[in-house]
């Protein structure tokens, strides 16, 4: 393939700039344990979500690490079909987030459950957009899912966020010579496969949009296909689940892979890890020093893989 250049699309944002912190978090008292992952499925459900992911992670991480600090620790991604339709259309690098990140625990020995999930201006500062009435829509449709599963829970937003200079978005692309998009998007794919778990990543679950987003009729999609794939890193999402469990929201990670049909290139991008140690204020040494190796890893990968 040929050599696709890193395109450093990133958003230059001081999040010191955002008065109010990034992350909605509820709380509420389970100490009989009747409140489960299920109760908020069946209510993004019942909202017009779909569920793209809802990964219980204390038995891998009692697999890997010999133990879970945690009795409940899901990793849940939704998406509202109709409106990521409409999102995508607006921005193609929206993508990122969908689906989106909810993240739903309680540590052992703990009678309280907690929910969390990415405000709509912090989804826009990462795509490195003005927050718009369709991000908008989607949030007020996901706490609505929340509060109807959870009625008595306590709400608010997480503390504000840390300062970060760097790029919120890692974005790649990948120029095209002729009509080989499709045989590239096979080249791409194939190697993403091979590459991410000699790193560690794993990717558990994948969105093909023809088939999960768009109409098959519809004349207005401008893309040639738009796929994303969920990659977690589980000594990642242990070793910050021990100091900062909230940043649940940004696991797993979405990877973006798309072709507009006005342009010879394919896009690949994901949301930097500097959105966790920002958002999520992950300030302990062992957990930063995990990130920025799975961020370094991430690029390494998608360097390697388009070479």
């Amino acid at each position: 393939m040929k050599k696709i250049a890193l395109v450093l699309i990133g958003v230059f944002l001081t999040v010191s700039a955002y008065a109010a912190g990034d992350l909605h978090l509820f709380d509420i008292s389970n100490k009989d344990g009747a409140l489960t992952t299920q109760t908020l499925q069946k209510a993004f459900e019942k909202n017009g979500f779909k569920i793209a992911l809802n990964n219980d992670m204390t038995k891998p991480f009692e697999k890997q690490f010999e133990k879970s600090d945690f009795k409940i620790f899901t990793l849940m991604t939704v998406y509202q079909p109709e409106l990521a339709n409409k999102l995508i259309k607006v921005e193609a690098k929206s993508g990122v987030f969908v689906p989106m990140g909810v993240g739903i625990y309680q540590a052992n020995g703990e009678n309280t459950l907690h929910v969390s999930l990415l405000t709509s201006e912090a989804q826009a500062k990462i795509i490195g957009i003005q927050n718009n009435d369709i991000l908008k829509k989607i949030e007020t449709l996901a706490l609505k899912s929340v509060r109807e599963a959870l009625p008595n829970a306590k709400e608010y937003l997480s503390e504000d966020s840390l300062k970060e200079n760097r790029n919120l978005l890692s974005m790649f692309e990948y120029t095209l010579s002729g009509n080989d998009a499709e045989k590239a998007k096979g080249d791409i794919k194939m190697n993403l496969e091979g590459n991410f778990a000699p790193h560690g990543f794993i990717m558990p679950s994948t969105m093909d949009f023809d088939a999960d987003v768009f109409d098959g009729n519809d004349n207005a999609n401008p893309f040639s296909f738009y796929e994303t794939y969920s990659i977690c890193k589980l000594p990642v999402i242990y070793t910050v689940a021990k100091s900062r469990p909230e940043a649940a929201a940004f696991a797993p990670c979405t990877l973006v892979v798309y072709k507009k049909k006005s342009e010879d290139k394919i896009i690949l991008g994901f949301p930097a890890v500097y959105n966790w140690l920002s958002s999520a204020k992950v300030e302990d040494q062992e957990a930063k020093a995990t990130l920025l190796k799975a961020q370094e890893d991430f690029e390494s990968i998608l360097k390697e893989i388009t070479e």
